[in-house]
């Protein structure tokens, strides 16, 4: 049977149960006083509607949903469909764009759009564990992509949107960061925050790292120039495999992305590849990872952006 057949995909009702079991699998939290106790369900009286999936805190009196203190909160659109959404993004290996998710879904392009960045802020990790904590080998690169706001069509790299990527060989997973440009100097103190000390280091022949890369157990790069790729253990194909998913998505998904956004559509990226099926998660797994991961976040139309960036 298809995942996309699960009941709590067409079902109001059954989604609200879905994302309660997610959210909330030691049973109800208010979200008000932060009671878990006390709390019941409100049910319609003859001639009265009730919202579906509302409660009532015996503590405070305050009413509320699952979808409260979420990026779900005050969404218009039904769950079962936003359910919907965060399945065909989460499985999509290169995403989804937002004009295919309103025809999918039958809502307005602004309504998808921003569905679509409510997604991607929940796909965003809140995990500041370093990578290569138990002396493993991370590997560090940069790339770039598109063109900045207001920069020539065709130019040199600074031109160019610039993309830090870090992978951890022994979790497979990633994080992506938007820098300004590709500098010693905004690069330096990510790769610091986000790696062990006892990590051993995998980068590339580049100035960037060779000052930074003291501060590691060991520091190993190949020389592209010299056309070396790999030299044993030392490689940073890991991490350009991760890129060259990205870029295939970024290019032939969503075709524009603004440099005000970017940092949601590496999240998006950086989420799908630290939970692929190689590392155990598939589909089904994926998507509820992406559900649980809306809880304590807000985002709203004007923070956004008022203005869509997708032209896919």
């Amino acid at each position: 049977m298809s995942v996309l057949s699960k009941p709590y995909f067409h079902n109001e009702e059954a989604a609200f149960a879905y994302l309660e079991g997610v959210i909330w699998p030691e049973g109800p939290t208010c979200p008000h006083c932060g009671a878990t106790d006390r709390i019941s369900s409100i049910k319609p009286n003859p001639g009265k509607r009730v919202r579906i999936g509302l409660k009532k805190c015996g503590h405070c009196k305050g009413q509320f949903t699952v979808k409260v203190g979420t990026v779900f909160e005050h969404a218009r659109m039904p769950l079962h469909k936003m359910l919907q959404a965060v399945y065909l993004m989460t499985s999509s290996k290169k995403g989804i764009s937002a004009h295919q998710l309103h025809r999918v879904l039958e809502v307005t392009y602004k309504t998808a759009w921003f569905l679509a960045h409510r997604i991607r802020e929940a796909m965003r990790s809140g995990d500041l564990a370093p990578f290569g904590g138990n002396g493993g080998a991370v590997e560090v690169d940069e790339t770039f992509i598109g063109r900045k706001a207001g920069a020539p069509i065709k130019g040199a790299y600074h031109h160019k949107m610039a993309v830090l990527g870090l992978v951890d060989r022994e979790t497979g997973r990633s994080r992506l960061f938007h820098v300004e440009k590709a500098s010693g100097k905004l690069i330096q103190p990510i790769v610091m925050a986000n790696i062990a000390r006892e990590a051993r280091l995998m980068t590339d022949e580049s100035m960037i790292y060779r000052k930074v890369g003291r501060e590691f157990a060991d520091h190993q790069a190949v020389h592209h120039y010299e056309k070396e790729y790999v030299r044993g253990d030392v490689t940073t194909n890991t991490v350009e495999g991760a890129f060259s998913i990205f870029k295939r998505g970024m290019r032939g998904v969503y075709q524009h992305c603004a440099e005000k956004h970017l940092h949601r559509y590496l999240a998006e990226f950086e989420f799908r590849y630290s939970f692929r099926e190689a590392n155990g998660y598939n589909d089904k797994d994926r998507s509820t990872e992406a559900v649980k991961g809306i809880a304590g976040k807000r985002l709203t139309y004007r923070s956004a952006g008022i203005r869509a960036a997708e032209s896919a």
